[in-house]
């Protein structure tokens, strides 16, 4: 990637563990990411590279003053969409019945931020940029290729995320994808959404990352063997092969090998 992503793109992606280095230490050995716990002015945040180039962040879960939360919050990744005045982006998230969890804050020059709820009650974040884009590199083994809504009222968030990005919806014309919903950016596809009904009761809401492999089964294992777990074991779809997995903490990602990658940005 070059170059910021255009308004309404997923552009970022971090989780937030309780322990930072061991989740530094799982996706180094899984996707080759290289990353070390960053310095006290940024809170100690990792921002994790490929080659080079940025991929995702990892944060530490921790109170404004350092100290464990309790209870401790779910190890989650959060998907951040881009803006280019995240303001006017967050007072169109109130107006169209979301809320705001956070911000807007500044990240020192790189940027500034914000997380919100949608109507459906999907946590996602929003990024305008500074002097940093978001990720650097998609696409290629262990970087982020799709970003997936999953949420209970699919034409509430259509709606919604319509009315507070230049974000458009429509049917997937993928044969096999049938009521898979395609979110554009320019008439072109950057995110899907689904029912959550198609998932294991309890599911909430949620953005689910998608990283590509190159060999889904092998990472599939490798996660087993480094203490994760299977939440879809590996199976072919319309757009490739795929699995759900989840790190020793619990964060839940998907794996895929797609038939046609579709470039995020």
């Amino acid at each position: 990637m070059n170059g910021p992503y255009k308004p309404g793109t997923p552009c970022w992606i971090d989780l937030m563990v309780p322990d930072q280095q061991a989740a530094l230490d799982f996706y180094s050995d899984l996707f080759g990411w290289q990353g070390e716990i960053g310095p006290p002015e940024t809170g100690g945040y990792s921002v994790c590279t490929l080659k080079g180039k940025p991929v995702a962040g990892i944060m530490r879960a921790s109170n404004p003053d350092g100290s464990p939360p309790d209870p401790m919050p779910p190890t989650v990744w959060t998907t951040y969409l881009s803006t280019d005045g995240i303001d006017a982006t967050l007072k169109a998230v109130t107006d169209a019945g979301g809320s705001i969890m956070m911000g807007p804050m500044d990240v020192m020059e790189l940027g500034r931020m914000g997380v919100i709820t949608d109507p459906t009650g999907a946590v996602v974040g929003l990024w305008q940029p500074g002097t940093f884009d978001g990720a650097g590199i998609v696409n290629e083994h262990g970087a982020l290729i799709w970003s997936e809504l999953s949420t209970g009222d699919t034409d509430a968030a259509a709606r919604f995320y319509s009315a507070v990005l230049p974000i458009s919806t429509a049917p997937s014309a993928m044969p096999g994808a049938e009521g898979y919903t395609e979110l554009k950016v320019g008439g072109r596809a950057v995110a899907g959404m689904m029912d959550l009904s198609t998932m294991p009761d309890g599911v909430p809401p949620h953005w689910l990352p998608y990283f590509h492999a190159d060999d889904v089964d092998s990472i599939q294992a490798a996660t087993v063997r480094a203490g994760g777990s299977v939440k879809a074991p590996a199976f072919d779809m319309a757009a490739g092969r795929m699995a759900v997995l989840a790190d020793p903490q619990g964060g839940t990602f998907a794996v895929i090998t797609a038939s046609s990658p579709e470039q995020p940005a």
